[in-house]
């Protein structure tokens, strides 16, 4: 039986999360979750699964949670330290990271500290604080399992294999503009931009998929997760979203993970890991997939993937500003402030503001963050 911290409950990782929950009630229990602003569902998640404490990160949520569960015993935490309260309850073992941007490093680092095992669905918590994630992970001697569909494909075919490792080859879909012109790139709306085609996500990591900002993310975060140069480190257009990452041995063998695009597969690995638990989704069918294709990433046009390379081999603290600049860059273009190709702008001016420090503790990266944030918001005012 593990026992599970859910943050980022309401979310679209943690909804498919609990849906595994419910299929395997004897294997998984809930102890605690963990939401941003979605009250109501969190209740209803609370009286669902009965956990010993639940934390709404918007405080103004708090007293209508209370009244709403106020039959059940259940502790109830608000504001911005609630996450990382509830991500260091005593009776849970594991961490389900899910919390969208940099919010989800608090709650990592405190997981961690009071010994739980991490299954991280946040890219941003490694892109902001790798160094310090990992550093801990070593020390507690605890796991780490990747839960974003191409780091556990990379886990999966790393098995008993780590030593042999000579590339690491990330698949990407190239997003809803994989084929727009520059002329084309120009005139994207939210609404566009919102339509992925092969997955269903939440709203930041879809603009983020079509910016291939979150292809870039994805890149630091396997630097951290495999301990890989990012010479080592090659991401690949691949348009079916069938293949989700490769790895390449050193005598040429290259190993790939397949199967249909939907999320309830790494979560139902990273939870039932090192074991391997009934199908969650129907298998693939070759023959139905017909064919599958390749073609490299085109950087005129998605220069945050770039800029994320850039940001990764500067380490430090570059990372930190690179994912600060793109959270309020996005940010801005969902609320229409900014157009679509504004959001690399923003981040590339943000990069320059800054020079990259050592990474001394996560206040100085908390810190950092706020300053890169500031930077990027009076960028965009000015555009």
């Amino acid at each position: 039986m593990k026992n599970l911290i859910i943050a980022g409950s309401t979310g679209s990782i943690g909804k498919n999360t609990i849906e595994i929950v419910r299929r395997n009630p004897e294997r998984l229990k809930i102890n605690a979750l963990c939401a941003g602003q979605n009250w109501e569902m969190l209740a209803q998640q609370t009286r669902e699964f009965e956990p010993e404490i639940i934390g709404i990160a918007d405080e103004r949520h708090y007293d209508s949670l209370k009244m709403e569960l106020h039959d059940c015993n259940v502790k109830i935490v608000a504001g911005p330290e609630a996450s990382a309260e509830v991500a260091s309850h005593a009776e849970a073992d594991t961490l389900v990271a899910a919390i969208v941007g940099a919010a989800g490093l608090k709650p990592v680092m405190a997981a961690i500290s009071h010994n739980k095992n991490i299954l991280l669905a946040n890219k941003e918590t490694l892109v902001v604080g790798g160094d310090l994630v990992t550093r801990a992970i070593r020390e507690k001697d605890l796991d780490l399992i990747p839960i974003d569909s191409e780091h556990s494909a990379i886990h999966q075919c790393l098995q008993n294999s780590q030593a042999f490792l000579q590339k690491i080859i990330i698949t990407a879909s190239g997003g809803p503009f994989r084929e727009y012109t520059q002329q084309q790139m120009q005139e994207i709306t939210l609404g566009q931009a919102l339509k992925h085609p092969n997955w269903n996500m939440g709203g930041k990591i879809t603009i983020d998929s079509a910016t291939l900002m979150n292809k870039g993310l994805e890149v630091i975060e396997a630097h951290w997760l495999f301990n890989q140069p990012y010479e080592n480190i090659e991401v690949v257009i691949h348009p079916q979203s069938i293949i989700h990452s490769l790895v390449e041995f050193t005598d040429g063998s290259v190993v790939a993970q397949l199967g249909w695009p939907d999320m309830k597969l790494p979560i139902q690995y990273a939870l039932s890991f090192p074991e391997r638990w009934g199908p969650v989704i129907e298998p693939l069918d070759l023959v139905k997939v017909g064919k599958i294709t390749f073609e490299k990433p085109d950087l005129k046009r998605f220069p945050l993937l770039e800029y994320a390379f850039s940001a990764g081999k500067q380490g430090g603290t570059m990372p930190c500003i690179l994912n600060a600049a793109n959270e309020i860059a996005v940010n801005a273009f969902m609320k229409k402030m900014i157009s679509f190709n504004a959001i690399s702008e923003i981040v590339f001016k943000t990069m320059e503001k800054f020079s990259s420090e050592t990474v001394e503790s996560i206040e100085q990266l908390l810190e950092l963050d706020k300053e890169a944030r500031n930077v990027a918001r009076e960028i965009g005012n000015n555009l």
